[in-house]
């Protein structure tokens, strides 16, 4: 038998919003978006939530992705993503989610966060929780900017793939694996694994959890990173348990919108 290890989606699971939509203004402040994506991306965002979580939707959420960012510099994002980081991430980390992370790390475990958001967003943010592998949306990249295609578009059954492709490079065993989500899209995910566990679901997710008596989250507390360190441990994961862990491009430039005058400064 061969170790486990524990798989975390990102949005709404680890940290209190979507990663993609977090960095929304920088990259409009910065000229990556423009007004046009906004209503565009507004209607997206509004077509994703009336159609679920299918794989048309999921299709057509990756070609919009591919073409939304074509042309841009990675550099120029992966410098954004660096200079904003601890300011719209850090302090919506859950409390519960980074205590959880640190007792699978305790225990021996690896952890890996599984993310339908771009690995230029990802990989930070991992970093930022101690967490050094990531599974997440590749762009194909020639002479230093995107080309307007998906390398790897990391949801749905995609992540299963690229689940099973590091277990067998690192010899985890998945049924003595975790994992965690709070969407009904990440159902194969949770299914791969011996010990899944839903983390905020939606009704969809509750429902199938229920049906399989798996293990229900509620994480309430984003704290930022200092707190968090003063006041380990913060919130007992324990305490939050009920019984029985795509939006890549949606909504992006829409958040640039909606928070341009709303961006709240950390101390």
């Amino acid at each position: 038998m061969g170790r486990g290890a524990a798989f975390f989606d990102l949005d709404k699971t680890v940290i209190a919003k979507s990663s993609a939509l977090a960095f929304g203004r920088p990259f409009y402040r910065d000229g990556l978006i423009t007004r046009r994506d906004v209503v565009k991306s507004a209607y997206a965002q509004l077509m994703f939530r009336l159609g679920g979580t299918d794989e048309q939707t999921m299709a057509r959420t990756r070609d919009y992705l591919a073409a939304l960012c074509k042309g841009w510099q990675v550099e120029q994002v992966r410098q954004i993503v660096a200079e904003t980081l601890h300011e719209l991430i850090n302090p919506y980390v859950y409390a519960e989610a980074a205590a959880l992370i640190e007792e699978h790390q305790a225990a021996g475990r690896d952890v890996v966060l599984v993310s339908a958001s771009g690995e230029e967003m990802v990989r930070p943010i991992g970093e930022l929780l101690g967490v050094t592998d990531v599974i997440a949306t590749r762009m194909t990249v020639q002479d230093g900017r995107y080309s307007g295609e998906v390398e790897f578009y990391a949801a749905g059954p995609s992540k299963v793939d690229a689940v099973g492709e590091l277990a067998v490079e690192r010899g985890y065993d998945l049924a003595e694996s975790y994992a965690y989500s709070d969407s009904y899209s990440d159902r194969p995910l949770l299914e791969c694994v011996g010990h899944p566990t839903v983390v905020n679901p939606d009704r969809q997710l509750r429902r199938l959890a229920t049906e399989n008596s798996w293990p229900v989250l509620e994480f309430r507390h984003p704290v930022p990173l200092g707190r968090r360190l003063r006041e380990r441990p913060a919130v007992p994961v324990a305490a939050a348990a009920l019984g029985v862990g795509v939006g890549v491009a949606i909504g992006i430039a829409w958040y640039g919108r909606h928070r341009r005058t709303r961006v709240t400064p950390v101390a």
